[in-house]
């Protein structure tokens, strides 16, 4: 029965170093740098041709293959003569492709040029295999592409599910279908009367529309419950999901924000698009001041930036709903006094459900709940139990019992007495 509760109402927004991004686009630029300066331009030309360059002094190396392939390797002074106009585009090593009439014959002609003064170097190699000088080519890329994509996933999912850089503005929101094993039902609500009544009569807004558009009414397009962390808003909510025969979507307000420009928004349109193809459904957003903050008063940027922009979608998509739709939106806040106005406006959120701290018979019901895996001796008393945590809520209320069985498991006990619990209290009371 418990809310989590923001430090200072600040939301924490993902963090985008920007080094990271300089230190990709750095490595992808060095990598075509490389890529140039080692791209070594080629042409085919006839073995006597080759020969010319040799006795015109122009070759520097020569590597012959298996296959009476060879290799020539231009002098860097010499490039503009043999390649003409094309010079400037070859690169520093430049490279001549002819094939000799055998290794014989090519070691003959060099040696015999030796002699005239043409020094040529020589090698014989085996063929190199054309994948494999491919795959070489290509894994300097295929390893910059994979970093990319490794820190866009990351940067744009935080690692929660949604991390695909393709589906970033895809909604995060969590689908229980009909007949979706959750295991918490009203039963599992102890006291807060008021709260339940209203949230069941939504359900039936669902599930009996006719019932009340035959009388003139309208479905209430949504519903804020409002109340201090741990009184229950979560738990309602988990229990209309266990309870409800329709679908039902379950997200927090955080989970819109993004780093992106336009993700946020995004995400709300296609959060609603789902609904819509759903409907008859509800829409569970936990956390709602994570987004629905009011606008203007953001102070971590400032004027029209993410959050506002994706709060203005979603005002539009809750106001565009026809009053047939079958699309009812659920939102938990224990922070209604910083969220925007027009979100809470008739005809968005109709209804503020308060779910307050329980007084003393609810406290009572509360502890009944929780009391029932305890293995407890005949002196606990719940009325006593329940007139000693005034203020209590119902997260705390959990607190206590759990507490008190470790505390009787740490003296070795085989049940949980009356002292335990009210050890408990003190503990978490301080």
């Amino acid at each position: 029965m418990s809310n989590k509760e923001r430090k200072n109402g600040k939301v924490n927004m993902p963090k985008f170093n920007l080094s990271w991004m300089y230190m990709i686009i750095a490595a992808m630029l060095l990598g075509l740098y490389i890529a140039n300066e080692n791209g070594n331009a080629s042409k085919e030309i006839p073995y006597d041709e080759f020969q010319q360059y040799v006795r015109d002094g122009y070759v520097n190396k020569v590597v012959g293959y298996d296959d009476s392939t060879v290799e020539v390797y231009i002098k860097p002074e010499h490039i503009k003569n043999v390649f003409k106009q094309d010079s400037a585009n070859v690169g520093k090593n430049p490279v001549i492709t002819t094939e000799a009439p055998s290794r014989e014959s090519l070691s003959n002609f060099l040696e015999k040029e030796k002699e005239e003064g043409h020094q040529v170097s020589i090698k014989y190699e085996k063929k190199k295999n054309f994948f494999s000088s491919l795959l070489v080519t290509l894994l300097p890329f295929v390893f910059i592409i994979a970093l990319w994509i490794f820190f866009m996933r990351r940067m744009g999912g935080g690692g929660s599910g949604g991390g695909n850089v393709f589906s970033v503005g895809k909604s995060k929101a969590q689908l229980f279908e009909k007949g979706t094993s959750v295991n918490v039902t009203f039963k599992d609500v102890a006291g807060l009367a008021e709260a339940k009544q209203e949230i069941e009569e939504i359900v039936e807004f669902l599930k009996e529309p006719q019932k009340y558009t035959d009388l003139g009414g309208k479905i209430p397009k949504g519903a804020l419950l409002v109340g201090p962390p741990g009184t229950g808003k979560t738990l309602l909510a988990k229990a209309v999901a266990g309870e409800a025969e329709v679908p039902f979507f379950s997200l927090a307000g955080s989970d819109f924000v993004e780093m992106f420009v336009g993700v946020g928004a995004s995400r709300v349109r296609d959060l609603f698009k789902q609904a819509k193809e759903k409907a008859p459904c509800i829409v569970f957003i936990d956390e709602i001041d994570a987004v629905g903050r009011a606008r203007g008063k953001n102070p971590s940027m400032g004027g029209n930036d993410e959050r506002e922009n994706t709060l203005n979608q979603l005002l539009t998509e809750m106001d565009g709903f026809g009053s047939n739709s079958g699309v009812i939106i659920l939102a938990a806040t224990n922070r209604v006094d910083v969220l925007d106005k027009a979100l809470l406006r008739a005809g968005r959120f109709d209804r503020q459900i308060h779910v307050d701290l329980p007084d003393l018979n609810e406290r009572k019901e509360v502890f009944g709940v929780h009391l029932r895996p305890i293995k407890m001796d005949d002196s606990v008393d719940v009325e006593l139990l329940a007139r000693h945590t005034p203020g209590f809520s119902g997260a705390d209320i959990a607190n206590v019992c759990n507490e008190a069985a470790l505390i009787a498991a740490r003296h070795g006990k085989k049940f949980v007495g009356k002292q335990d619990f009210l050890d408990a209290v003190d503990r978490i009371i301080g």
